[in-house]
């Protein structure tokens, strides 16, 4: 490993543009977030419930942006000047080789759907090919972006593709008229509508808000952050300004979306089986464009899903097997200079191209089997970032949680403990 004279560095900003010519992993963060499950979900959710629902989705939104933050405290301001995952290795030994593990066994699982739903949006955008030539094609751009990466190439290939898919789901939305009135009483009137859909409404409430605190994703933003040169307190405001505008930009996308499931197919009773049911029926409203400006955008957020994630948790990984090697030692060091890093990464993007074979289980399967699996993750993560960010031997007496940090943790620590019950339940029943 390298040491740290050879990690990037940057200076804080000081002026307005400084500050935005800075803002960056806030926005590579939230764009690997949304990917075609977040797609599928958030259109179900308005096919079935139509604008009831959307102050849920801001709710949750808003406690992931609480919940990041604290992970970016621990990150920069940290008494040790550690990392993350090596507070958690301070809590417990396992952490490392458990996270080690998680990254190799999710990272294949998020992976697999993802994979599916890029070759998917190709092949329907094109009515060209079939899924797996479009996958192992995007495949090995992504590989090419990740092997041996290049931060800032990574983040300019996400602002415009962010770009892109900006315009695709906030355009679409605004295409088929949506209604005003509407979104402001789902936005702001917290109450459940009756159990009209195929779910329980508060069991889609308590899924969206409970999923955000232990998302095995969350724990890769400090690489992001470290990949830009962010180091130290001086950085913690700049990380939130970014990360605000990030999550701001993220709820946008995710009530846009919500907003065609809301309009094009609620009030027909019609729900989403699959990832091809919004574009056929934007084709019908807005005509071929609108399917194809729509597919586009799918293809994006896939896109830069697969990329984001192949990076964070190569990177994660790599750090998890140095940490358990190395046991209490310091870890320093450029992550993805490690050779693991690099048979990560093929792992990562070429091992769930096997899903997009013929026979395969379908990308709603997929989905809905990587979301279960992830649950189970939830107590793990939630409980040990609850204790290493409220611990004066962790985070030191100056940074460490308030009370209100605390309730937020306890919160959903119960959560992530009730889900991975039920979803443990239904897997042995």
């Amino acid at each position: 490993m390298t040491s740290d004279s050879f990690m990037p560095t940057a200076k804080p900003p000081r002026s307005f543009v400084e500050y935005v010519r800075s803002f960056g992993p806030g926005l590579v963060m939230v764009v690997t977030w949304l990917g075609a499950g977040d797609i599928v979900d958030t259109g179900v959710a308005g096919s079935e419930y139509g604008y009831s629902l959307m102050w849920v989705l801001v709710l949750a939104l808003v406690i992931r942006y609480l919940f990041v933050s604290l992970i970016a405290r621990y990150q920069l301001c940290n008494q040790h000047g550690e990392g993350v995952l090596d507070g958690l290795a301070r809590f417990h030994s396992w952490y490392a080789p458990a996270l080690l593990a998680a990254a190799v066994v999710m990272g294949h699982v998020y992976g697999s759907y993802m994979t599916v739903g890029m070759g998917i949006a190709c092949r329907n955008l094109t009515r060209f090919g079939d899924t797996w030539m479009w996958a192992s094609a995007w495949s090995l751009v992504a590989l090419f972006l990740v092997f041996r990466p290049v931060y800032n190439r990574v983040e300019l290939v996400f602002k415009v593709l962010l770009a892109v898919l900006s315009v695709a789901f906030v355009g679409s939305a605004i295409a088929i008229g949506p209604d005003p009135g509407g979104m402001l009483q789902g936005l702001y009137r917290a109450e459940l509508p009756d159990h009209s859909g195929s779910r329980d409404p508060m069991l889609v409430a308590m899924a969206m808000i409970g999923a955000v605190g232990g998302s095995l994703m969350n724990l890769v933003y400090p690489y992001f952050l470290e990949s830009k040169g962010w180091r130290g307190p001086a950085f913690r405001r700049v990380q939130v300004y970014d990360f605000l505008l990030a999550v701001t930009v993220m709820i946008v996308l995710n009530l846009s979306i919500w907003t065609l499931g809301a309009e094009l197919l609620h009030p027909k009773g019609v729900t989403i089986d699959d990832m091809d049911d919004l574009p056929r029926l934007l084709s019908d409203v807005l005509g071929e464009a609108g399917r194809c400006v729509f597919y586009v955008g799918i293809f994006s957020a896939v896109f830069t899903s697969i990329v984001g994630q192949a990076l964070g948790l190569a990177m994660m990984g790599t750090h998890a097997w140095l940490r358990w090697e190395a046991g209490s030692d310091s870890i320093n060091g450029r992550y993805e200079d490690h050779r693991l890093y690099r048979w990560l990464v093929c792992w990562l993007i070429l091992s769930p191209l096997i899903w997009t074979l013929p026979g395969m289980p379908g990308f709603v399967t997929l989905t809905l089997a990587g979301n279960s699996l992830q649950v189970l993750l939830l107590p793990l993560i939630c409980g040990g970032l609850w204790y290493i960010t409220a611990t004066t031997r962790c985070i030191g007496p100056e940074f460490r949680n308030r009370w209100w940090d605390n309730v937020l943790m306890a919160f959903l620590f119960g959560l992530a403990v009730y889900g991975a019950y039920n979803a443990a339940r239904s897997v042995v029943s």
